[in-house]
């Protein structure tokens, strides 16, 4: 308990950095990877190549390579000079995106086709039958997966410690350089991500057990 104790302000620093990009991140992901689904179920080829590309490189790039190119990189391009939290959120954004995706693609395929097709019989356009019609019940469907993936995005916030941004994974270093038993301090560390991820589930279970009937 000491050691939480005596270095409380780094853990409320760390954590805090580490929501904020969460936060951030998947709002982000979120709105890029919705879009990008829909690219995907595009009936124009163009769209359709380039989601998939994206998908395929960005899932199968390691996400510190990413973060690397952000960290190191983008400064050498000298274009918008950005701070390492913004370089941080835009890599995790992208990364996750991917991921994102595919989820929500996932539960477009199990809506079935002919509501899309009474849809343009009554002369809706492709955005008004996915806007109106197939992602709201596709939504219902990705609850859980949708929920895996943002744990997974809670956790991977803790590479960005290796390109100075200061959060949750950044603490361990600060506790060996004040001389604090640093296994301990990482067990805190990681008892405080479970109670970041609980309510996480509890709002998966929630949403699913609300939308199931409808489905």
């Amino acid at each position: 308990m000491n050691v939480l104790l005596d270095n409380l302000d780094l853990y409320i620093r760390g954590f805090g950095g580490t929501l904020a990009l969460f936060v951030v991140a998947a709002i982000g992901s979120l709105i890029l990877g919705t879009l990008l689904a829909a690219m995907r179920v595009s009936p124009v080829p163009a769209l359709r190549g380039f989601g998939t590309a994206y998908v395929t490189v960005l899932r199968n790039t390691p996400l510190t390579l990413v973060l690397f190119f952000f960290a190191f990189a983008y400064p050498r391009l000298e274009l918008v000079e950005l701070s390492f939290f913004t370089l941080a959120s835009i890599g995790l954004t992208l990364y996750t995106a991917a991921f994102v995706c595919e989820v929500v693609r996932s539960g477009v395929n199990t809506v079935p086709v002919g509501q899309a097709e009474a849809s343009r019989a009554l002369g809706f356009t492709f955005a008004q039958t996915l806007g109106h019609v197939v992602l709201p019940q596709a939504m219902r469907a990705v609850v859980p997966p949708m929920t895996n993936v943002q744990i997974a995005l809670l956790k991977n916030t803790t590479i960005a410690s290796g390109f100075a941004v200061f959060q949750a994974g950044s603490i361990y270093a600060n506790l060996s350089e004040r001389g604090y038993n640093v296994l301990v301090g990482l067990l805190w560390v990681a008892l405080f991500f479970v109670v970041l991820v609980v309510p996480l589930t509890i709002l998966q279970r929630r949403l699913d057990e609300r939308w199931s009937p409808s489905r």
